[in-house]
């Protein structure tokens, strides 16, 4: 994301702009039903963003950064088809970089309006969107340092501090309780699991009714509740993360337990590239139940080796009720592993010998501290790579899954000689049975599904299912289409 500069906004007479869109409005939404514009989530599972327009007021459900290939990324530096300024609210269904990252920068370049969000949202987007600023100044730093950049100097998208200056138009919002966040639209969250704070979002506007259903967690979640059933709407976003698999039967601690074991007998060390926010604190809790139960040695180190993902454990007791943990259970987790805030504790890892398992983020290896372990560990045959949920197309973590000998890490090839193990039962998103099984407890049938946030094959594999299965009309939108509501 470093290394372009900022873009600068040409627009003329508010016409929207879009990539590819069925119907042209020629400039003005005066007289039309409200509209939706895909500016993300729609081709990709990452980057979402739903603009929806109604007489000249304009509402961005998400504010998504986009991940994964190259050309994916560069999506961050293009100028939006509408000038921030003229959007007059944000909602936020919940915090993952995916559907908030790109706020800082929506707010650099004029947005002054409200974001709406869930508390558990607004309590990790404080941590999430610093420390992502804060790792994008530390990669255009690197990238000068080393000259490997093409552009110079490399520039960050946005920094810690303009992170930290989103945060005040910030506004929580109970679930279940209806709110405005433009004169006139009427809207509601409801649970979604997930992660802390996840909710789908009820849109009432022009008559219509909109649900985004955000990502849905699973009901047999170790973590999170299950998410609540879908209200009636006219139209429904789906998500479709998994829209094509559906997720193992076996629990995290069946998988996890046999290969700590294993790593533990050979002395190795585990690299554990995690997501901050949900799956650090599952592998955590599992790994407490795994020593408890005298699966792994009691005295196996493990690190967690991630500011973000130490602030976010330490918010499940603030959030007790909103997951299936009990006070007792928050603290065991809290107390399984070493946890290390600076750099030069992250460092002083590269002195120790295993057995140990390191947990560090980013969970796809896009960034992060787990770069420099990956880049330490990755070359030895008696360590391992344990992947831990969803590797979008284009990351390394995709890389390391397919089975590649080497992967790029600061303009340099490592080796990858580690055994490289993809644990299928740690994730945090609803599979396709799940996904249709929660639409199937709508009260009557939508209007119009529009399947979102999944690569191409996921969403349209979800897409075939609701049609046959369901008899509901379904369609894959694509990014920057613009339909009517």
């Amino acid at each position: 994301m470093s290394g372009l500069k900022p873009p600068t906004y040409q627009r003329s007479q508010g016409c929207l702009t879009c990539v590819k869109q069925p119907f042209c409005f020629g400039g003005s939404m005066q007289g039309m039903s409200a509209t939706i514009t895909f500016l993300g989530g729609a081709d990709t599972v990452t980057g979402s963003k739903y603009l929806i327009e109604h007489q000249h007021q304009r509402l961005l459900v998400d504010c998504g950064l986009f991940q994964g290939y190259k050309q994916l990324r560069l999506r961050n530096w293009n100028p939006l088809p509408v000038v921030p300024s003229q959007i007059n609210a944000v909602v936020l269904t919940h915090a993952h970089l995916d559907h908030s990252g790109y706020l800082p920068l929506l707010v650099k370049e004029g947005f002054r309006g409200r974001v709406h969000a869930t508390s558990g949202t607004c309590d990790l987007a404080a941590i999430l969107l610093p420390d992502s600023g804060h790792i994008q100044e530390e990669d255009a730093f690197f990238a000068n340092r080393h000259g490997f950049s093409k552009h110079a100097p490399a520039l960050p998208l946005y920094t810690k501090q303009e992170a930290i200056h989103c945060l005040k138009q910030l506004h929580a919002e109970r679930p279940g309780q209806w709110f405005e966040p433009i004169k006139g639209w009427k809207a509601r969250f409801q649970p979604a699991g997930h992660i802390l704070g996840a909710a789908s979002l009820l849109l009432e506007v022009a008559g219509r009714r909109i649900l985004f259903s955000g990502d849905l967690g699973r009901p047999d979640d170790p973590l999170m509740n299950p998410p609540e059933p879908p209200p009636q709407a006219d139209t429904v976003l789906i998500e479709s993360t998994y829209g094509d698999r559906q997720h193992p039967q076996g629990k995290l601690f069946a998988e996890l337990g046999p290969l700590l074991h294993k790593l533990a007998a050979r002395g190795g060390v585990a690299v554990v590239p995690v997501f901050a926010v949900g799956r650090a604190q599952a592998v955590l809790h599992t790994i407490a139940q795994l020593k408890a139960a005298g699966e792994i040695p009691h005295g196996l180190p493990i690190f967690l080796d991630s500011p973000m993902a130490i602030h976010t454990t330490a918010l499940f007791e603030r959030h007790l009720g909103e997951h299936r943990l009990n006070a007792q259970e928050v603290h065991t987790m809290d107390r399984v592993a070493t946890m290390l805030e600076t750099p030069e504790q992250s460092k002083s890892l590269a002195k120790r010998h295993g057995p140990m398992v390191i947990l560090a983020a980013s969970g796809m290896a896009t960034g992060g501290r787990v770069l420099h372990h990956l880049a330490q560990y990755a070359g030895d045959h008696r360590n391992m790579i344990i992947l831990t949920g969803y590797q979008a197309p284009g990351t390394r973590g995709a890389s390391l899954a397919s089975g590649r000998p080497t992967i790029r890490i600061h303009a340099q090839d490592v080796a990858v000689r580690a055994e490289v193990v993809q644990i299928e039962s740690a994730s945090a998103h609803a599979d396709g049975n799940q996904l249709i099984s929660w639409l199937h407890k709508m009260p009557s049938a939508p209007g119009q599904v529009y399947v979102v946030h999944g690569e191409r094959e996921a969403s349209d594999m979800l897409r075939q299912r609701i049609e046959h299965e369901i008899k509901w009309r379904a369609l894959v939108p694509e990014h920057g289409s613009v339909w009517p509501l």
